[in-house]
């Protein structure tokens, strides 16, 4: 089930290119029935997505059902136990917490001579979010892509979630949203709910910005609206890295790789270690395990697909190893962790020590879990109230604090060729 290779061989080679090539966001085939559904939603309206929505999710949708009701909430509270409400509202308020202390001001800088320089710092003024709900209750990426917009100051969030059969969404799903305070829910979901908040119809009114989870089709469909609306990011498949000496606890390693693979076949589960040992001992662990979960399908699939042990000469090697997959989530179980963290290069969250799991950073912790994937780690971040910022330059100069660079300013653009530039700095100069 786990792969067992050594480092610096043609197996261990391979292997990493297969693990690096995986997730590409590109097929023809999905592009071009996004293409077309894009267009259909772009000149119909919510014509193009009901149709959509009639044909792949709720048979019987019509658009006045598009829109979520309040009566629909208050039903929905009758199907959850309260269990799930402490939950969520615990989740909830570590992610408040941690989120809050990303938040920036504007600022403004006076110099000596009259120049005022600084940022306008304002929030989006309305953000669509897509989360899935059909195969997976996804509602902790909804509280993860919904609260750092709330603290943010966004004042205006839709949020589009596929409906079931029955033209209900699931009522986990509502209650979530509701908990968040969130007015605008809408029964669609995929390239669809995608088009429909980029372009607008006539009950989803278009956003600034699009985040949130999906399959290809609402991935591809996030890259061709880039543009005409901000996304926040193209999330390929799950990952997860552990970095493990001959200390760690195999059937704790094993657990946590479980817990990634078990998303979709496509899911990577890495185990990078110089203990060959472990290595051995978690692979019948993984096995063990996997048989009593009952997404044991998907977990063999991905770990065929996808599973790993690299087998490192040291942990000097191992943490270098993981740099250059540059992983969604990397865990570090090894004798005295905090030592290592200092080598970690390129990782969306780094979970130190044996009860870090990653699965308490995916729901409870505070920290997002909108993470990136596909080696994006070396030159992107977690989401964050940053992403739903933006910032405005400020620029104020005298008419002194000007003369003294208007000498600059013509060099420079009368080398680039620009004597427009040159003019406009030199006329409000001519009288003297």
């Amino acid at each position: 089930m786990l792969q067992i290779v050594q480092t610096r061989t043609t197996a261990a080679d391979d292997l990493l290119a297969k693990l690096q090539a995986r997730g590409k966001l590109t097929d023809e085939s999905i592009l071009k029935v996004v293409r077309r559904t894009l267009s259909d939603v772009q000149e119909e309206g919510d014509k193009a997505v009901v149709r959509y929505t009639r044909k792949l999710d709720a048979p019987r949708i019509s658009a006045k059902e598009l829109k979520v009701s309040r009566e629909e909430i208050k039903e929905a509270y009758l199907e959850v136990p309260s269990e799930f409400i402490d939950a969520i509202t615990h989740a909830k308020t570590n992610i408040e917490k941690f989120h809050e202390k990303q938040l920036r001001t504007s600022w403004l800088s006076t110099e000596p001579n009259g120049v005022l320089l600084g940022h306008i710092i304002r929030p989006l003024k309305r953000v669509g979010v897509h989360v899935p709900a059909i195969s997976q209750l996804l509602v902790s990426s909804l509280l993860m892509n919904v609260i750092p917009a709330i603290v943010a100051g966004v004042e205006e969030i839709a949020v589009c979630i596929p409906p079931m059969r029955n033209r209900a969404i699931n009522p986990y799903m509502l209650v979530t949203a509701s908990e968040c305070g969130l007015q605008e829910i809408y029964k669609c979901g995929g390239a669809q709910a995608v088009a429909a908040m980029a372009y607008g119809t006539e009950s989803i009114r278009a956003v600034d910005k699009i985040v949130g989870p999906g399959n290809l089709y609402v991935q591809i469909a996030k890259k061709e609206v880039y543009g005409h609306v901000d996304i926040d990011k193209l999330a390929g498949p799950s990952e997860i890295l552990v970095v493990a000496d001959g200390t760690a606890d195999p059937d704790y390693v094993a657990a946590d790789l479980i817990s990634q693979a078990e998303h979709k076949a496509d899911s990577a589960a890495i185990l990078v270690t110089p203990s060959l040992g472990l290595a051995e001992q978690v692979k019948k662990s993984i096995a063990v395990q996997g048989q009593s979960l009952p997404r044991h399908d998907e977990l063999r699939q991905s770990f065929e697909n996808y599973g790993a042990a690299f087998i490192t000469a040291d942990l000097t090697e191992a943490f270098a190893l993981a740099n250059e997959i540059a992983p969604e989530h990397l865990e570090i179980q090894v004798e005295n962790p905090f030592e290592w963290v200092g080598n970690v290069e390129n990782a969306g969250a780094i979970l130190i020590g044996p009860y870090s799991p990653e699965a308490v950073g995916d729901y409870i912790a505070g920290p997002n879990h909108v993470l990136p994937t596909g080696t994006a780690a070396r030159y992107a971040s977690p989401l964050s109230v940053d992403d739903f910022l933006k910032k405005s330059s400020l620029i104020s100069y005298t008419k002194a604090a000007l003369g003294e660079v208007t000498p600059a300013v013509v060099k420079l653009a009368e080398v680039e060729g620009l004597e427009g530039h040159a003019a406009a700095m030199k006329i409000r100069f001519e009288d003297e």
